[in-house]
């Protein structure tokens, strides 16, 4: 909303509206006269539209903001705007007539020297320059000025505009209803016409030349296939929106004393840059091209909801400007108008708003086979000339006809061999390309659910919720299909209905991000040998109207801009290196193996068993390594892990780390570092704590043995784990058999193993204790104290029943009332048919619920294996030497 004078207590900044022309240009050189026609000149660009309504002079108010395009200060050297003009008027700038018009020519020169011909400011400067020359000619037949001075002066040739990128041509195309960053809501749609926004109607100079170019095309006998041609969404408005269109519409016919249209000063807000102070003051600034783009974007759910935006606006500029400023009026003026207007809107039936060829839009859906069907839908569509590939696409629009007949607007997206590119173009398996084409489908025409994912999301994950039988394609590029080029989507928001721009969907996310290789063009096959790069591109092959094309083509020429080099071919892995030599190990000394047994024959005599020793492993001959290399020993495929390591007992050196001392009668035993016997594998390395001793009672315990795990497996478990735990130099975790511990004969029949002196010791003293105890205490020795009995809380069982009684009829009753009003939606969204709505949304919901079921219970068993994968099982790692020699 542009500002005029500020109320007493913000800071002055003088009007631009005013007008004090007189009083601001006392002291000027220049004639009243000569004054006046300068403002009636400006006034006239300000108020000038065209007949559909588009304002030529918005992109001229203003200097271009010069930290958003720093390069056009580099380009214009002097930089002129309507705004400089009402600047140098009232600040008394021009000495001479002439050097206002010289400013004036300087407005269109410079949007034709920076823009390029076929952009919309330079349309608008050419219907700028036409105003501009037009009113001083009127100045000089009134003999203000001379018709010498009424000539805008020739500032320069008009350089030739350099070729562009070809993907900057087809952003100029797909960008006009695409890119919401320049939402100029377009007054066109007021009127019921179709244009290109911030693009003014062409020129005389840009209809000869278009017209020129459209000869030279058929000349050249360029394919004008209407089944090419870009396409639109219809228009469907639903009562609500011709309403509030019609109340915009309606605005605009008010102008003020000085002829200027009233609502024009509310089109943007002021620059923040240049006026941060209206911001302190006014906490919800808002402006009719704000108030346009939620129309656009379906924001609004009433004409009420739409008046409140409007208010706000107006009771902004009563709220900032002064009482007798021309905004202030204007506003008080407008609000009163714009509420008169509503209410004879809102007093009219909703048939005065039934669109062209009697449509009724659908805003909540089609209902169709028991599915709902709405604007965002992606959808698979008959193809009446490939039934094994459905068009996909995606529905904009939802209506019906006056036969009552359903229908669908939906942009289509096509497949790779349905376009016509450069054979070395490489694709995504399932990959679809956005085109321009928005066809009318009949809902029965509609087969069932797809989705397409921008390329960024879709090795990521999948939408959540969504069936697995389901075809989901990823979509990267916009197709051009006249000029045969793919390019780039860069916001993918961009390429979506409006009303679904600002929503999302969930995903289920991959663990890791998911790489898709891409694959040759599966046109590859129609490349012929002799086709040449200078080749006229091929053409598709048509069949029926309504339906892409049946095959598209490949040609040689060259790559597009944009375009990707094919990859190139997996390279085959380099060869490997031979394994490194073993590590030599010095022999260990010899040593007696005594015999033992399993765990449940712990109580069996282990003395007194002759020497025998192992069989070496056959050694492994790496071919690749000389003779004289060392062997390579073997696992036993018959255990779970290598044979545990036999020490010398009583070992003369012994790791302080973990020693202890154990006592059978004179012998000692400690954990021993000695050298492992090559003849056994490395890892895991046992420990063994030699206890049996020649001449050792019946009563002798097996030796216990220590086990170690692998370096990996070992660094799987946390530092701060590992340090609450025995472990050897190298920092790995020592995992015993048996308790490291000397434990006497059990003194229970049938138990497994006794128990330490120490524990019997201090078992012992706390009975004598306790004894000791109950004598103090005149109690006999045997006394145990009985175990205090819990209360028992009274409760009368009556009450119980009452509360719970209670509470059932407290439940239902919510139950109840949440029926009533989940009917009471369902009446408001799908009318009579309320009853079919529930129906399919209970089944919806249940489908939901089960698939939720099934992604929970998938993910618990996907847990579940993870954890037993991470899990390392200690049971049965011990080995022992009837493992590895049948003769124990």
């Amino acid at each position: 909303m542009a500002s005029g004078i500020p109320r007493d207590d913000t800071p002055v900044v003088e009007s631009l509206e005013t007008n004090g022309t007189e009083d601001a240009n006392v002291g000027s050189q220049l004639p009243d006269e000569q004054l006046k026609a300068i403002k009636k000149v400006i006034d006239s660009l300000y108020a000038y539209r065209e007949s559909d309504g588009h304002d030529p002079s918005k992109v001229f108010h203003r200097k271009v903001n010069k930290r958003a395009m720093p390069d056009y200060y580099e380009v214009i050297k002097e930089p002129v705007a309507l705004s400089t003009l009402k600047y140098k008027l009232q600040n008394r700038g021009y000495g001479t007539f002439a050097d206002f018009v010289r400013d004036c020519a300087l407005i269109p020169h410079n949007a034709q020297t920076y823009n390029r011909p076929e952009a919309g400011a330079y349309q608008d400067a050419l219907v700028i320059k036409s105003v501009m020359e037009r009113e001083l000619r009127q100045i000089a037949e009134e003999n203000i000025i001379s018709a010498q001075d009424a000539i805008l002066p020739d500032l320069g040739e008009i350089p030739p505009a350099s070729p562009r990128p070809a993907e900057e041509e087809e952003e100029d195309e797909d960008e006009d209803d695409e890119d919401d960053e320049e939402e100029e809501a377009d007054d066109s749609e007021e009127e019921g016409g179709k244009r290109k926004r911030r693009r003014g109607p062409r020129s005389q100079t840009a209809t000869m030349k278009r017209d020129a170019i459209s000869k030279e095309d058929a000349q050249k006998g360029t394919d004008s296939d209407p089944r090419k041609k870009r396409g639109r969404p219809p228009r469907v408005d639903t009562p609500m929106e011709a309403r509030i269109k019609a109340i915009l519409k309606g605005i605009r016919k008010f102008k003020n004393d000085t002829g200027q249209i009233m609502v024009h000063q509310f089109e943007k807000l002021p620059d923040k840059t240049a006026m941060p102070e209206y911001y302190q003051e006014i906490k919800e600034p808002i402006a009719i091209e704000i108030i346009k783009r939620k129309i656009k974007r379906k924001k609004y759910q009433s004409v009420d909801h739409f008046m409140r935006d409007v208010d706000t606006m107006f009771n902004n500029a009563q709220s900032y400007n002064q009482d007798e400023s021309q905004i202030y009026k204007d506003a008080v003026l407008l609000q009163k108008e714009t509420q008169k207007l509503a209410d004879a809107e809102k007093s009219k039936p909703d048939a005065e708003y039934v669109m062209e060829e009697g449509r009724l839009p659908l805003p909540n859906g089609i209902l169709h086979n028991g599915e709902l069907w709405k604007v965002g839908d992606w959808i698979h569509i008959q193809n009446p000339n490939d039934v094994t590939k459905p068009i996909v696409a995606q529905i904009y629009r939802t209506w019906q006809d006056s036969e009552g007949q359903k229908w669908v607007n939906a942009c289509w997206y096509y497949r790779p061999e349905q376009t016509v590119h450069q054979y070395e173009k490489h694709f995504y398996p399932h990959e679809v390309v956005k085109t321009g084409q928005y066809r009318d489908h009949h809902i029965d025409e509609v087969i069932d659910r797809c989705f397409v994912m921008f390329c960024t999301r879709y090795s990521r994950g999948r939408p959540r919720g969504f069936p697995k039988d389901k075809d989901v394609y990823v979509c990267d590029s916009r197709y051009n299909e006249e000029k045969h080029k793919m390019n780039k989507i860069k916001t993918w928001a961009s390429c979506l209905p409006d009303e679904v721009r600002d929503k999302d969907y969930e995903m289920d996310l991959f663990d890791g991000p998911k790489k898709t290789k891409k694959v040759p063009t599966p046109l590859l096959h129609m490349l012929k040998e002799d086709d040449m790069e200078t080749d006229e591109a091929p053409k598709v092959r048509w069949g029926a109207d309504n339906a892409p094309p049946i095959m598209g083509a490949v040609h040689k020429g060259p790559r597009d801009e944009n375009q990707s080099p094919p990859p190139e071919p997996t390279p085959s892995p380099p060869p490997q290196p031979p394994p490194p030599p073993p590590r030599q190990l010095p022999p260990a000394p010899k040593y007696e193996t005594p015999s033992y047994r399993r765990v449940s024959e712990l109580d069996t005599h282990m003395a007194n068993t002759p020497d025998r020793t192992a069989p070496p492993p056959t050694s492994y001959n790496n071919q690749s390594q000389s003779q004289t290399q060392p062997q390579i020993p073997q696992y036993n495929p018959q255990t779970v892990s290598p044979a545990p390591v036999q020490y010398n007992q009583y070992a003369s050196q012994s790791n302080p780390s973990y020693a202890q001392t154990h006592q059978h009668g004179s012998a000692s035993a400690s954990y021993h570092s000695s050298q492992p016997d090559t003849r056994y594998p490395q890892v895991p390395q046992p420990y063994r704590i030699n206890s049996v001793v020649p001449g050792a009672t019946t009563n002798s315990v097996r030796p216990h043995e220590v086990f170690r795990l692998s370096e990996q497996a070992n660094a799987q478990i946390p530092v701060e784990i590992r340090q609450q735990y025995q472990q050897d130099e190298h920092g790995n975790v020592l995992f015993f058999t048996a308790p490291p511990v000397d434990v006497l004969p059990p003194t229970k029949e049938g138990s497994a193993m006794g128990h330490t002196a120490r524990y019997l010791a201090e078992k012992l003293r706390r009975k004598i204790a306790m004894k000791e105890k109950r004598m103090a205490q005149g109690l006999p020795e045997d006394f145990e104290e009985p175990e205090p009995k819990k209360m028992k809380p009274e409760f009368d069982e009556g009450l119980a029943a009452q509360i719970q009684t209670l509470r059932d009829e407290a439940l239902q009753m919510l139950i109840d009332q949440m029926q009533d009003g989940t009917e009471d939606i369902y009446r408001d969204i799908y009318g009579p048919q309320w009853e079919q709505g529930a129906r399919f949304e209970e089944a919806r919901a249940a489908k939901h619920q089960a698939g939720a079921r099934e992604r929970l219970a998938a993910a618990a068993d996907l847990m579940r294996k993870k954890m037993e994968s991470e899990t390392i099982s200690m049971t049965g790692t011990g080995n022992y030497l009837d493992d590895l020699d049948p003769r124990y």
